[in-house]
């Protein structure tokens, strides 16, 4: 529950049963009323408002909907703390660490088992960079097969660490083709992954969400793009647990 809202205009924020939650508030010259929601790691509250509007007024309008924040808040997936037995996803499967301090630091997969080794408190850090590792060459694989499908040249594919969106796609020719994917994927099943790397070439035929888009994700996707959308709308949010 909100026990009181700051009233330096400045730093605006929000005090959440003792924490303090920043919010950032973007004007924008198409907004006709406020909007808000929650940063996916819980770190902020977002407010879009029309340009004429004061901080004032969003400070009055987070209060007012002070339920709302403390649901949200609730549902932030809490840190794993990655440990020895610390059971992590990867491709929609669960594996568990098996930490030696005396083993290869090089994090490997055998079987079910994340094998890791070195300095216990660099494991966290080392799973993730080798789980970036991995998101980097599946999804590149991703792309070059659908790029291949619609028989175009496969763009350079970089990974995304955006809270909010799962891909993106630059299709300018002039400053180079650039499909940027979210490397939590790779934690989800194949298909989830594979749906957004989809989604992203399409976008390099259409760049925008007409029917002729839907049209040709539609036959690019082996899968059903809805039961995609359904695992990320109901899971996408567990992917974003910090490593602690």
């Amino acid at each position: 529950m909100i026990d009181w809202l700051r009233a330096d205009h400045r730093d605006p924020n929000v005090e959440v049963d003792g924490r303090e939650l920043p919010i950032a508030i973007r004007r924008h010259a198409r907004a006709k009323r406020l909007t808000m929601r929650l940063a996916p790691d819980g770190s902020e509250l977002r407010i879009t408002m029309p340009q004429w509007g004061r901080t004032l007024d969003a400070l009055t309008f987070a209060k007012a909907r002070q339920d709302w924040i403390g649901q949200q808040l609730a549902k932030i997936p809490k840190p794993v703390a990655i440990g020895d037995g610390t059971q992590v996803p990867f491709r929609g499967e669960t594996f568990t660490i098996r930490w030696r301090s005396s083993g290869p630091r090089k994090v490997r997969l055998e079987g079910s088992i994340l094998c890791v080794g070195g300095p216990a408190d660099r494991m966290p850090g080392r799973v993730r960079r080798w789980l970036e590792g991995e998101a980097q060459s599946v999804l590149r694989e991703d792309v070059e097969h659908y790029c291949r499908r619609v028989d175009l040249p496969a763009p350079d594919v970089r990974l995304s660490r955006a809270q909010r969106r799962w891909g993106s796609c630059s299709s300018e020719r002039a400053k180079g083709r650039c499909i940027r994917i979210n490397w939590r994927l790779v934690m989800a099943p194949d298909a989830v992954r594979r749906s957004v790397a989809a989604h992203e070439v399409a976008h390099l035929l259409h760049f925008d969400h007409s029917p002729a888009f839907h049209a040709l994700l539609a036959d690019l996707f082996e899968g059903e793009i809805s039961e995609a959308d359904t695992w990320l709308k109901a899971h996408g949010r567990s992917l974003y647990a910090p490593f602690g």
